[in-house]
Order: C-alpha cells, then sequence, then structure tokens
C-alpha cells in the first residue's frame, strides 16, 4: 500500500519562514552618495535588510520604500521589499499582500543585482509561485538553486530543501501513483545524497523519514526516524527544530501504520504492540537526548 504523504502535510509539513540569516542577509548594500553638503544620508537599504533580518517586515518594507528614492539601491531595496512582503504574507494570508510582494519582485532588474542578491531573487520568485499554488514550477527553481551554483549558505541551503521538498510533496498530491512513487523516490535520493553532502541537514533528515512513509516504505521510515534523531544533535540547533517534527511524524504516522500492518491489527494485541513501539521511540529519544 502506497500512503500519500500530502494527507497530513498540514500536520507534518517542516516549511519555515526564509529569514535572513539563511537568505537576505546575503544581500549588500551599496554606499549611499553624499549630499551637496558632504553629509550621507542613512543607509536606508542597510536599515530595511537589518529590520528584515529581525522580522519586523512592517518597518522593512517601510525602510525598503525610502530605499528605492536612491537610484543604485532602487533594484536591491524592491528585492528587500518583495521578501518582506511574502514573509507579511504567511502571517496575514491577505492575497493582497501576496500581489503586493510579487509585483515588487517581478519588477526588479536581475542585470543590477550582485550574484547573491539573484539568489535571494530566485528564492522569492519561487515562494511566490509556491504561495500561488504553482507548486512543480516552485518546486523547479529551489532545485535548480540545490543543483546550481547559487551561493547559499548552509542554513539557507536546508532552507531551500525544505520549500523544494514541500512543494513536491504538494505537488504530487494530482498525480497517478506511479508517478507519485517515482516522485518519492527522487525525494529519497536527493535527501540521502544531501545527508552525504551535510550530515547535518535538519531538512534532509526529516524529508528522509516523511518520503520513505509517502512511499509506503514504514520500516525505511521507522529506522530513518530513529536516525534522524540522533543525527539532530548535529544540526545547528541540536534538534531544536528537528526533533519535535520527527516526533510527530512518528507517533502520529509511522507507528499507526506499522501497527495497522500487523497480522494482528484490529486486535487487543495490537494495542499492547503499539505501546510496545512508542515505548521503543521514547527509549531511543531518552538516550539521545542531551540531559
Amino acid at each position: 500500500m502506497e500512503l500519500k504523504i500530502g494527507q497530513r502535510v498540514a500536520s507534518f509539513g517542516r516549511l519555515k519562514p526564509l529569514v535572513a540569516a539563511g537568505c537576505l542577509a546575503l544581500v549588500v548594500s551599496l554606499p549611499a552618495p553624499a549630499r551637496a553638503d558632504g553629509v550621507f544620508p542613512m543607509d536606508t537599504l542597510g536599515k530595511a535588510r537589518t529590520l528584515y533580518n529581525e522580522g519586523r517586515y512592517e518597518a522593512a518594507i517601510e525602510a525598503a520604500t525610502k530605499a528605492q528614492q536612491e537610484p543604485l539601491q532602487r533594484d536591491a531595496a524592491t528585492l528587500i521589499l518583495g521578501r518582506a512582503g511574502l514573509e507579511r504574507y504567511r502571517y496575514t494570508a491577505d492575497p493582497g499582500d501576496l500581489t503586493r510582494a510579487r509585483e515588487a519582485l517581478r519588477s526588479v532588474d536581475a542585470g543590477n543585482l550582485t550574484p547573491r542578491d539573484r539568489t535571494d531573487l530566485l528564492i522569492g520568485m519561487g515562494e511566490a509561485l509556491f504561495f500561488d499554488e504553482s507548486y512543480r514550477p516552485a518546486a523547479d527553481l529551489f532545485e535548480s538553486m540545490l543543483n546550481g551554483e547559487a551561493e547559499l549558505t548552509p542554513t539557507a541551503r536546508d532552507q531551500v530543501l525544505d520549500w523544494w521538498a514541500t512543494a513536491i510533496d504538494r505537488y504530487v498530491r494530482i498525480l497517478p501513483a506511479a508517478e507519485r512513487a517515482a516522485a518519492y523516490d527522487h525525494l529519497i535520493e536527493h535527501m540521502e545524497g544531501e545527508l552525504r553532502r551535510d550530515s547535518g541537514s535538519g531538512a534532509a533528515a526529516y524529508w528522509l523519514a516523511a518520503a520513505a512513509f509517502a512511499r509506503g516504505q514504514v520500516e525505511r521510515a521507522w529506522h530513518a526516524a530513529i536516525s534522524g534523531w540522533v543525527r539532530a544533535l548535529l544540526t545547528a540547533d541540536r534538534g531544536a527544530a528537528l526533533r519535535p517534527d520527527l516526533d510527530r511524524l512518528v507517533r502520529e504516522a509511522i507507528i499507526p501504520e506499522r501497527v495497522r500492518r500487523l497480522p494482528i491489527a484490529g486486535t487487543p494485541e495490537a494495542e499492547q504492540a503499539q505501546a510496545g513501539m512508542l515505548a521503543e521511540w521514547d527509549l531511543v529519544k531518552e538516550k539521545w537526548t542531551q540531559k
């Protein structure tokens, strides 16, 4: 039996905001030109970037709007305006915020951006496509950054990986079973490669288990979840983000499906088997959780 991971995205999805610590901190502001009196005006672009980094999106939008008045900073400022608008949309769900963010991003002249800014623009375009529910095109943009020469910090790469996997996960809901299986096989293969590349990738650790579960490889998912719990100690936050997601995946999806596949499913013995699996999982957590 093949399980549809899309049925549990709302519960198990790991999509987090692509905050500037991972992406927009790459934006480089240009020095502001001096006025006739020799006084340099406030670097509003730098201020906008800092505000975005701090998650103060309303203030970042205000500062970026002011920075647009400087010709040398206009496109970089518009980029921040678009990205901040997308982050605001994540919290407001106001279609107007998404429209304004999209309009800002499409008005940016990429020829005036640094390579790092271009990467950030591509991320913003991918996000906008995702929010428009154009999941396959969004996945294409995200995957191009993972397989190309985009300048991503380790944190940013992990976040883009999460966006890519989530976009694929959303898209495959409409596919026939065979194509859906192939998509999850690709996810599994990619996540295995990411873990060989970076053993501390929280997104890869989670999606290896989640994609295996979606593919119907429940025992593979179980073991991947255990290794992911241990591997969480290698992540930047030592599992603070990864472990709650893994715990929900195991308790609410993997263990119930393991029990359902037992010959004793539906009997009192099945309840005992489920209790035993939960105890086994709790023991793994106890052994590998820092005191």
